[in-house]
């Protein structure tokens, strides 16, 4: 037995270094196909190899492409479904923790199956605090390699948008169905999709879905004001292309939601860092010396969106601050675990505008 399962990890990581070959001769080859699309010049440590590159992906095919993008989806799927299972294991010590508290504070004898373990669990009780008590989700992972690339956004509009709509967007009109779109997404590597709403020509709904497998958080979009509006088009000047600064204000509200699987467990939700992770994740790490800054800024819920840039005019401590548009409102109303086109996805969170206490409570920030 113990030669067989040598042989079989020698065989597993035989594979998994031919993963790697594949993934570096794929980035090799997507290079060489933006660089082409693009009109840009071959990258110099790919130029020897340029031939041979262009004449493989002459090669392909779409049954290549797509046989490629199903291995690697049941890859992601088998790690993401690896990942829940281990919300189990902290489930169950938990339940222990939790039966050993009640048992401290009501003055009763600690449980009998618990009595081998009870001085460990004591001991890591006494450690926790309010944000480690409640186990959080795995979901975290879900921007784990965020850090790794910049994010890659398709932007797009509910059917048949209206002329001012699309110059909220500034796209063109979609003919795909969502569940279409997710997947050529998912195929080309996108991180996110951004998709907007409206009504009778005024934007009133965004929902912004994080790839490959969710959250998706859904917001109304309040008192839009797109540069298109602003009349005095010298005094905003031209659109900058800049990676920005992020200013994320209130995001940190003390409130604890709890999250029900079904499984049962119990989920500990931080809803202003869970939404602050959201939206910071939709744009690129900046350069220090960039001037064009993003402000999401939450008051009573209301998350504000500025859009400036500053310039010093007379030494450091002089700067001049200017807003170049667009401004507009968010509101929170709902979060799902999954991608916008699962509708079986679950619900993380939802409002409930018309509980007693809802009025009173902040759930993004104080």
């Amino acid at each position: 037995m113990l030669r067989r399962n040598v042989r079989l990890r020698r065989e597993y990581i035989y594979r998994k270094s031919l993963e790697g070959k594949e993934r570096l001769l794929y980035e090799k080859k997507r290079k060489i196909k933006e660089a082409l699309e693009e009109g840009k010049p071959i990258p110099t440590e790919l130029r020897n190899e340029e031939a041979e590159l262009r004449r493989e992906i002459d090669l392909e095919d779409e049954n290549t492409a797509t046989v490629d993008m199903l291995r690697r989806n049941v890859r992601l799927r088998r790690e993401y479904i690896y990942r829940k299972s281990l919300e189990g294991k902290e489930r169950l010590l938990y339940e222990k923790k939790r039966k050993i508290k009640e048992a401290l504070e009501e003055g009763k004898p600690i449980p009998t199956e618990l009595r081998n373990e009870e001085a460990e669990l004591r001991r890591e009780i006494d450690l926790e605090d309010e944000n480690t008590a409640i186990p959080k989700t795995n979901i975290d992972d879900e921007y784990a390699s965020a850090s790794e690339k910049d994010p890659k956004i398709l932007l797009t509009t509910s059917r048949n948008p209206s002329a001012p709509l699309t110059q909220f967007v500034k796209v063109g009109q979609s003919i795909f169905v969502i569940s279409e779109i997710i997947e050529t997404c998912r195929a080309h590597d996108f991180t996110d999709v951004v998709l907007v709403h409206e009504h009778r020509g005024v934007p009133d709904g965004i929902i912004l879905s994080h790839l490959p497998f969710g959250p998706t958080a859904y917001f109304g979009l309040l008192n839009v004001v797109t540069r298109h509006d602003i009349k005095d088009k010298k005094a905003i000047g031209t659109m900058p292309e800049a990676y920005p600064h992020l200013i994320l204000n209130n995001f940190s509200t003390k409130v604890q939601f709890y999250r029900f699987s079904q499984a049962e467990d119990v989920l500990a939700l931080n809803l202003g860092q869970r939404t602050a992770n959201i939206l910071k994740h939709l744009f690129p790490v900046p350069k220090p010396d960039t001037k064009r800054i993003i402000t999401f800024a939450n008051q009573a819920d209301y998350i504000s969106f500025r859009h400036h840039i500053y310039e010093k005019r007379g030494g450091p401590k002089s700067i001049e601050l200017k807003e170049i548009g667009p401004r507009f409102e968010l509101r929170l109303y709902q979060v799902k675990l999954g991608t916008m086109d699962q509708s079986e996805a679950q619900t993380e969170w939802v409002i409930r505008p018309y509980m007693n206490t809802s009025k009173k409570q902040k759930i993004l920030g104080d």
